[in-house]
């Protein structure tokens, strides 16, 4: 695990965002199929039982039942090639694809979302 904290921290340094770590007693909210391309992420404050990260793959889609909750460990066992950007603040988003394409960025409109 200490190994994907100094990994998220350069990051954090590359985009100019504070070090803020998931709260591994909390849960991420994932899409079913993450195997689509491109694969998003974004980060609201966090709220409940949830840490504020929703990862989804393809199109996104406001269906009730689109994010399931997934707990860190096994986010990372699943897509272990996002977890660098897991420790983004609030309000930033990133989008990868197995290609090697990154591109991360800060979203204020997320962190005023609740």
């Amino acid at each position: 695990m200490k190994e994907h904290m100094e990994l998220q921290k350069l990051i954090c340094k590359k985009y100019n965002s504070d070090f803020t770590p998931v709260d591994d007693k909390l849960f991420i909210g994932v899409s079913s199929n993450l195997e689509l391309e491109p694969l998003n992420g974004l980060r609201h404050p966090r709220h409940g039982q949830m840490d504020g990260w929703y990862i989804w793959s393809g199109e996104w889609s406001d269906e009730d039942d689109f994010f399931k909750p997934l707990c860190l460990e096994d986010l990372i066992e699943l897509k272990p090639e996002i977890t660098k950007y897991l420790g983004l603040d609030v309000g930033f988003r990133f989008l990868t694809d197995k290609n090697g394409y990154e591109d991360v960025w800060f979203d204020q409109n997320i962190t005023e979302l609740k």
